[in-house]
């Protein structure tokens, strides 16, 4: 499972602005199944597979299925400018919004 710990070692700052930029678009409205920004419910089975997996997931790109619908997270949040360190603290930045 994910702590504090765990995402405060990423710069949630920096995340936030990589967040505005480049993941809002899907997962403020949950778009492809993106789990939503700051809502709990949505993030609570993803938080077991930790943050490393999460963020190895958001870097190198996902398809499955959550709940009987399709997902799909493009590598690096569609942005190959993205380097891996802002994909993590983007991912931090989202993941500290429900803990």
């Amino acid at each position: 499972a994910v702590t504090k710990a765990d995402v405060e070692q990423y710069d949630l700052a920096n995340g936030k602005t990589v967040y505005d930029a480049n993941c809002a678009s899907c997962h403020a409205a949950g778009i492809m199944g993106a789990p939503k920004t700051g809502t709990a419910r949505k993030w609570n089975s993803r938080l077991p597979q930790g943050l490393a997996t999460m963020i190895e997931k958001s870097v190198a790109g996902y398809e499955g299925e959550y709940r009987g619908s399709k997902t799909f997270m493009p590598a690096k949040g569609g942005n190959p400018d993205l380097t891996d360190k802002q994909v993590g603290d983007a991912v931090a930045y989202m993941v500290n919004e429900v803990l």
